[in-house]
C-alpha cells in the first residue's frame, strides 16, 4: 500500500511530501523531480510569488546513493519567501500585521474558519493555498521514476482557458514551447489574449487540462469493490487539486449524448480497440488503452477588484481583501494534474502488486503485462 501526504504552509519554512510503501532499489533522478517543480512555476498569468521561489527538492529521508531504501521518504521544497514572513509565521511567537478578517468568496477562508474555529483567516489560507501543490509535484516527480521503470509515461497539456479551446493532437515539443502549455501555437496566442483581458479587468480566469497515461496494461484496478476501481482512485486524486470543479474520464460529459453503438470501444485482434471513448477504463479496470482524464478548473478566487464579503469580527459588509495571487494558473495546474495521475496509478499498481523491492515489482508487473496481451 502506498501512503502519501503533504504538510506545510504557504509562507512557512517549506512544503513537505511524505511517501511510504515505495519499493527499495528504485533509482531516483533529482533532475526529473526538479524539472517537474520548475514546470509548475511556469505559465502565462502567474503572480509575483513565482519570481521569488526557485523550487528544488531536498530529500530528508528514505533515499541513499540515488536509491530508495524501502523506508518512508520525506521530501522538502523550501519556501524562499519565508525570510520575508518568519516574524509572522514563527511557530511560537508572532508579530501582528498579517491578520485577515474578510473571507474571499470561493476560497477556503470562511468555511475553514468555521470548521477549525479560527478568528484569524490566515490560519486557514496558509494551508489551503495552492503553494501546497509543490509537495504534490515533488512526490509525483519521484513516482514518475517508478512508472518510467515500468514503461508508463504520464503527460498533460492545457486544453482550454476561458472560452478558448484546443482539441488537437498532443506534441510535447509544442507544449513545452507554449507559455500556456497548449500544444498549438495559434491557440496558445488566443489563450494569452484571454488571460491579458482578465488581468486588465482585475479579474481571474479558469480553464481545463487533459492528462494521459500511456503504457499501462489492461487489468489494473478492480470492479470487486468501489474503492479499488481505477477511475475512483484517479478521480479522487484529481478532484483534490485546488480549484478543480469537475473531472472527466474519456469522453466524460459527452458520453450521454450519443447512442451506445457510437460510443463503446469495439474490440479487435492485436490492436485491441479502434477508439478510446472510455478513456482506458472499463468497469473500474484499465483496458490497455491510454488513460485519459480531463479536469476543469474554476477561476482563482483571489481578485484584485475584490468581491462582496463581511468582516468576521462584527459582520459588517465590506469587500474581500486582496492576497498576492495568480491571474490564471491552469498551466501550472496541468503539472499538478500529471503528479496526481502519477500518484494515483502508482497507488493502484502497489495495491495490485505490493512488492518490497523494484526487481520483484518489475518481474511481477511484466508477467502481468505479458498475460494481458490479446491473442
Amino acid at each position: 500500500m502506498l501512503t502519501f501526504y503533504t504538510a506545510g504552509e504557504s509562507h512557512g519554512r517549506g512544503i513537505f511530501a511524505f511517501l511510504d510503501g515505495i519499493p527499495a532499489g528504485l533509482n531516483i533522478s533529482k533532475e526529473v523531480i526538479d524539472n517537474d517543480l520548475a514546470r509548475r512555476q511556469m505559465g502565462y498569468g502567474r503572480g509575483g510569488r513565482m519570481m521569488i521561489e526557485k523550487d528544488r527538492v531536498d530529500v530528508l529521508s528514505g533515499i541513499r546513493g540515488g536509491l530508495t531504501l524501502g523506508s518512508p521518504v520525506m521530501l522538502a521544497v523550501w519556501n524562499a519567501d519565508f525570510e520575508n514572513w518568519k516574524s509572522y509565521m514563527d511557530p511560537f511567537s508572532i508579530v501582528s500585521g498579517k491578520e485577515l478578517y474578510t473571507p474571499r468568496p470561493g476560497h477556503a477562508d470562511l468555511p475553514g474558519a468555521i470548521r477549525f474555529c479560527h478568528k484569524d483567516l490566515r490560519n486557514v489560507l496558509e494551508r489551503a493555498s495552492a503553494r501546497e501543490t509543490a509537495g504534490r509535484v515533488a512526490a509525483g516527480g519521484l513516482l514518475r521514476c517508478l512508472l518510467n521503470e515500468l514503461g508508463i509515461n504520464v503527460y498533460g497539456y492545457v486544453s482550454g482557458i476561458g472560452k478558448v479551446k484546443f482539441d488537437g493532437m498532443f506534441d510535447i515539443g509544442k507544449r513545452d514551447a507554449s507559455s500556456v502549455f497548449c500544444p498549438d501555437p495559434v491557440t496558445s496566442k488566443e489563450m494569452e489574449k484571454a488571460i491579458e483581458k482578465a488581468i486588465k479587468d482585475g479579474d481571474t480566469l479558469g480553464g481545463e487540462f487533459r492528462i494521459e497515461a500511456a503504457g499501462l496494461p489492461a487489468g489494473i484496478g478492480s470492479s470487486a469493490q468501489w474503492n479499488k476501481r481505477l477511475d475512483t482512485i484517479i478521480s479522487a486524486f484529481m478532484m483534490s487539486i485546488p480549484a478543480i470543479k469537475a473531472v472527466q474520464i474519456g469522453k466524460g460529459v459527452h458520453s450521454g449524448a450519443v447512442y451506445g453503438s457510437n460510443f463503446h470501444d469495439e474490440i479487435c485482434a492485436r490492436s485491441g480497440r479502434r477508439t478510446n471513448n472510455a478513456g482506458g477504463i472499463e468497469g473500474g479496470i484499465s483496458n490497455g488503452q491510454n488513460i485519459v482524464a480531463t479536469c476543469t478548473m474554476k477561476p482563482i478566487p483571489t481578485l484584485i477588484k475584490g468581491l462582496d464579503s463581511i468582516d468576521i469580527r462584527n459582520g459588517a459588509e465590506t469587500r474581500a481583501q486582496y492576497e498576492r495571487s495568480d491571474y490564471c494558473a491552469v498551466p501550472a495546474a496541468s503539472v499538478v494534474g500529471e503528479a496526481m495521475m502519477i500518484v494515483s496509478i502508482a497507488s493502484a499498481i502497489m495495491n495490485d502488486f505490493g512488492q518490497a523491492n523494484m526487481d520483484e515489482l518489475k518481474y511481477a508487473f511484466e508477467e502481468h503485462r505479458r498475460r494481458s496481451e490479446l491473442p
